[in-house]
């Protein structure tokens, strides 16, 4: 860790450094909670479910074993370590009401003058950790001195460890969008930076590019079908994956309804209990994604979730995005399309994995695009080595700083 902790001389906002660690008292209640927690009793559906098909949700026998080895052989000390190992911040963020928003992020900083700032953001039910294997390998291959980014991956306000949304007021993407751009010119990087997000870390890297000057690039897409599309251009890869998005819009966005509709509802029933979490999200990092990710790396996500009590303040996006009458995805919104250089890379097991066609028709100034061969949902997790290549390969592309 040492030498990439070194904020930047233009930061101006407070920035105070943050290690994670539950108390002892606290990993001993969500112990003795888990325990207490029943198993759902066998039925037709649980034995005879798939996740990762799609086929009925989590099988009883998942469950079962997961729930053995979260009470008798994680160990959530290991991901603090992990975690720790990397620098961690909270800044304190003003809003233009004078709202102050603590934002917790993992950085490593350059001490390159000429450094690029990239924001890396997740989405649900992902959060900063999906990014420390990307972080590995910048350390791992950059010193402080040589290292050509300061990188950022941040918990959205919601999520984990930042602060949650207003209580008195309504809260969108938009004004995700606003914290974000806040936090990175309050760092220093108001001359510019680039910004990478999934799911609804795409959706804000969106709205991001579309509306602020300091944010030069978009390293996110998603979308929806545009006019005019050219019927020939599109692959048969491609039909495949629109093949999984139409699935997807059909059977396995209940979810979405649910945290739209009945956000309320849901937080509730989420809250009360760890075997709950483990059903709901354990469910999607084996639906979404290519390969199943070990149960330690499932469990490392669904214990900071439960820690900090996540679940219930950070689903208010899918109000805006996920039930009829809604304003939709911000991909299919014009007002936020410019002209800026956006990257996309395509894995075959996203949730919509758009045909590249699409992106063109769309408007994007596309100046970078890859179709990986595997991975999924979470691509930053599944395919860190891709992803750095990727960023690595755009941002040459584009050269830096853009004009």
């Amino acid at each position: 860790m040492s030498g990439y902790d070194t904020i930047p001389q233009g930061a101006n906002i407070q920035v105070d450094k943050f290690t994670l660690s539950i108390p002892d008292q606290e990993l001993q209640d969500f112990k003795d909670l888990l325990r207490l927690s029943k198993l759902a009793p066998k039925t037709y559906e649980n034995l005879h479910a798939n996740a990762k098909d799609g086929e009925f949700g989590v099988s009883h026998e998942w469950m079962s074993k997961a729930k053995d080895f979260w009470l008798n052989e994680y160990d959530w000390r290991a991901i603090e370590k992990q975690n720790n190992s990397f620098p961690n911040f909270v800044a304190h963020v003003k809003d233009d009401n004078g709202e102050v928003f603590k934002i917790h992020f993992v950085a490593l900083f350059s001490k390159k003058q000429d450094a690029v700032p990239l924001l890396y953001m997740h989405g649900w039910p992902g959060s900063h950790l999906e990014h420390l294997d990307i972080f590995d390998l910048y350390r791992n291959k950059y010193s402080p001195e040589e290292l050509p980014y300061h990188t950022i991956a941040v918990s959205l306000p919601g999520w984990t460890l930042s602060s949650g949304p207003p209580l008195d007021r309504d809260f969108d993407t938009e004004d995700i969008a606003r914290i974000m751009n806040k936090l990175m010119i309050g760092l220093g990087f108001g001359s510019g930076y680039i910004c990478q997000g999934g799911d609804i870390g795409s959706f804000t890297a969106k709205v991001i590019a579309g509306t602020y000057d300091e944010c030069k690039d978009n390293f996110a897409i998603s979308g929806e079908p545009p006019k005019d599309v050219d019927e020939s251009k599109i692959t048969e890869v491609e039909k495949k994956g629109m093949e999984r998005m139409q699935a997807f819009y059909m059977t396995g966005n209940g979810y979405a309804r649910e945290h739209g509709t009945r956000p309320a509802t849901i937080g509730f029933v989420l809250a009360a209990s760890p075997l709950a979490q483990l059903a709901w999200i354990g469910e999607k990092f084996q639906e979404w994604t290519d390969e199943t990710p070990p149960l330690t790396k499932i469990l490392d996500s669904i214990t900071l979730y439960w820690f900090t009590e996540s679940f219930p303040r950070c689903i208010y996006c899918y109000r805006e995005f996920s039930i009829p009458g809604s304003r939709g995805l911000p991909h299919g919104n014009p007002k936020y399309n410019n002209d800026k250089p956006v990257a996309y890379s395509w894995f075959p097991k996203e949730l919509a994995p758009v045909p590249r066609e699409w992106v063109e028709k769309q408007g994007h100034k596309l100046v970078f695009f890859r179709q990986h061969e595997s991975g999924g949902h979470f691509a930053a997790m599944e395919k860190p080595k891709e992803m750095l290549e990727d960023m690595e390969e755009f941002i040459k592309t584009i050269g830096w700083p853009v004009k």
